[in-house]
């Protein structure tokens, strides 16, 4: 008998519980439903155990509780069709469709052969439904928490943050589909059922056919209301439970009816009505019955009875479970040249798991595919998949990266695209460096906008008076300097690259050097090796630094060719390159292995490109600036940080290409 009373308290306890480790989850920089499952963990038998669980919990009040987190579910499975986006795909189809493979085949296949292993102890003699159900787990990516740390991050204004949901949209359908086929297979195994689950494909059909063109009323009657009246509400709300109970008496669960339906609501014109439904659903989905969904699935995990060999178990599964997913979106993204260090944080965002995880699993564990013992097994899983998504992205793609992904995408919103910059320090008396000039041009024209600033740091002449007027000998240094530097700047524009100077007086050069790099903000510093402070702005400096090398300008004067020694990194080739491309000189890559390959893949764009193992001579010598610098050097090139692989195809101008 249901007691209301226990109930009424029941729900007291799980409320709180979820809210309390729900914010202490959000405190430490995880999802809130992170601390919701760990909530039921520990009011089920884990760590109440029978004696007080059952006082709590018992089999009278269990139903009730189940009941309340199904309503939750159906709601939330709605929200999720309606949030279905097909506009997130829009422009990134090949790209996401490439990342979604790879990220849901692979651990769907390394699932699949991980079931086969285990099904003598957990398949319970449902041997097809198993298999299948453990690879659709392994494959799954939760989108509603990909979104939230995409936002919370203030990733999804970026590039990557916009690959990251398209991928995981496109996920959401193979993984619901894939899961949709499962489940059916499981209901047909039923006698009674098997006619009512070949009903699924003509329901789907009706729904997008005959129903969605009937709900795309709801927009004009909404527009002419001018809000969301509890009548169109209602309408919605008996549509949404007609449809999860459709599906759930053909046996293939009631959460595809939910999603269904939210997949199918209109939305063309319909975005005021969608956000004022999710307003409504979202008070009572998230506060009440999201929550109590997400207990109810802890409370069913019991560690009490996991042994060592469960241990080894659940080793498997999260080696199967996060590598199949690090694997497959890594390889799905590069093969559609995303860079190295984006497709690993790609593959980090969509290792999450969380909401989508539980509700797959909770799916499983009603349709007797999975066996107790797996499931807590599998709930752990998710779990620690979710929560090791935060602090992998910040190791994998630190939060300098993000704050110069999202500067980037703000600019491109504007229509206001950075320039390249060139900072070029001019140390000493501007007119015994005009080289410099010629130098800074070549690095900043293959470039376009481009900009090159002329830095001069000067410091206060010797005997400066502390007190009285004694100012003309500074103003003549400093306009004798502007003159100098402004005769340099010349000199740039002649290449058709802006050039601007910035000069003053220091009491501190080597102090203010690093100052000035971090105001300017470029892309490249271009400073001589004698420089002051040169030690410390290499030490500071998170862009390219190159430093120019007695001899230098001598060789770049000479019309020669320009070497570079190709070792790790790709910061020295990439400058070689463009020097070769400003001043239409070949390249010739030295060392052997990356070098060669380098050489041939440059020269496959139609480059004049050759390698070699010893520099030419009259060779403009790059190296890279990692140790002492080899005999003959002219330009150390020292990379910038959290540098990504060049894309060289894109690096080549398709003038060069073509020439």
């Amino acid at each position: 008998m249901l007691h209301v009373d226990v109930l009424l308290l029941d729900l007291v306890i799980v409320l709180g519980a979820a809210r309390l480790l729900g914010l202490l989850a959000r405190k430490i920089g995880q999802p809130p439903v992170i601390g919701e499952i760990v909530a039921g963990i520990l009011l089920g038998p884990t760590l109440l155990g029978p004696w007080l669980g059952d006082d709590l919990f018992g089999p009278d009040i269990r139903p009730a509780l189940s009941a309340l987190a199904n309503v939750g579910l159906v709601l939330f499975m709605f929200v999720v069709g309606l949030e279905l986006d097909q506009k997130l795909v829009r422009g990134k189809g090949k790209a996401a469709a490439s990342i979604a493979l790879g990220s849901s085949g692979v651990p769907f296949v390394l699932g699949v052969v991980l079931a086969l292993f285990l099904m003598d102890d957990h398949a319970e003699g449902r041997t097809l439904p198993f298999v299948l159900f453990l690879g659709a787990a392994m494959a799954a990516t939760a989108f509603p928490v990909l979104a939230r740390i995409l936002t919370d991050r203030k990733l999804h204004r970026t590039t990557m943050g916009g690959l990251a949901l398209a991928s995981a949209a496109v996920i959401d359908v193979l993984a619901w589909t894939v899961l949709a086929v499962v489940v059916a297979i499981a209901g047909a195994g039923e006698t009674t059922a098997q006619w009512q689950v070949l009903l699924a494909v003509p329901y789907a059909l009706v729904m997008f056919l005959v129903v969605r063109p009937l709900l795309a009323r709801l927009v004009p009657a909404f527009e002419r209301a001018g809000r969301l009246t509890p009548g169109l509400l209602s309408v919605v709300l008996l549509g949404l439970f007609a449809s999860a109970w459709a599906t759930e008496w053909m046996h293939v669960h009631f959460i595809f009816g939910a999603f269904l339906f939210g997949a199918v609501m209109p939305r063309e014109g319909a975005d005021h009505l969608n956000h004022q439904i999710l307003e409504r659903l979202e008070q009572l989905a998230v506060l009440l019955l999201l929550p109590m969904f997400f207990v109810v699935s802890g409370m069913n995990v019991n560690l009490r009875t996991l042994t060592v060999s469960s241990l080894w178990v659940l080793l498997a599964i999260l080696a199967v479970a996060i590598g199949g997913k690090l694997i497959g979106s890594y390889v799905g993204a590069r093969l559609q040249r995303v860079p190295g260090r984006q497709a690993s944080a790609l593959a980090v965002l969509l290792n999450t798991r969380g909401l989508t995880e539980i509700v797959i699993l909770t799916v499983g564990l009603q349709k007797g595919v999975l066996n107790p013992e797996l499931y807590s097994l599998m709930v752990l899983m998710a779990l620690l998949t979710t929560a090791l998504t935060a602090p992998l992205l910040r190791w994998v793609y630190p939060d300098r990266r993000i704050a110069r992904d999202i500067a980037e995408a703000e600019r491109a919103a504007l229509g206001t695209p950075e320039a390249y910059r060139v900072l070029t320090v001019v140390p000493g008396e501007p007119a015994g460096a005009a080289p410099l000039a010629g130098l800074a041009a070549a690095l900043a024209s293959p470039h376009a906008p481009a900009e090159v600033v002329l830095g001069h740091l000067r410091p206060y002449p010797p005997g400066r008076l502390e007190v009285g007027i004694g100012l003309w000998s500074e103003l003549t240094e400093m306009t004798d300097a502007l003159a100098g530097l402004e005769t340099m700047a010349a000199k740039v524009r002649e290449r058709g690259v802006e050039a601007r100077v910035v000069s003053r007086f220091s009491a501190d050069v080597p102090a203010e050097l690093p100052g000035m790099v971090e105001s300017a903000g470029p892309a490249l510093v271009l400073i001589p090796e004698d420089a002051p402070g040169r030690e410390g702005l290499l030490a500071e400096a998170t862009c390219r630094v190159v430093t120019v090398l007695p001899g230098a300008y001598e060789a770049l004067e000479d019309g020669g060719p320009v070497a570079v020694l190709h070792a790790a990194g790709d910061a020295a080739a990439h400058v070689a390159l463009e020097l070769a491309l400003a001043a239409g000189r070949p390249l010739v890559v030295l060392s052997r292995g990356r070098g060669l390959s380098l050489a041939q893949r440059l020269s496959k764009l139609g480059l004049d490109v050759t390698s070699a193992v010893e520099p030419p001579a009259g060779a403009l010598l790059v190296v890279p600036d990692d140790g002492a610098p080899p005999a003959g050097a002219h330009l150390l090139v020292r990379a910038e940080q959290d540098a990504d692989p060049v894309d060289w195809e894109s690096a080549v101008p398709a003038r060069a290409q073509s020439s």
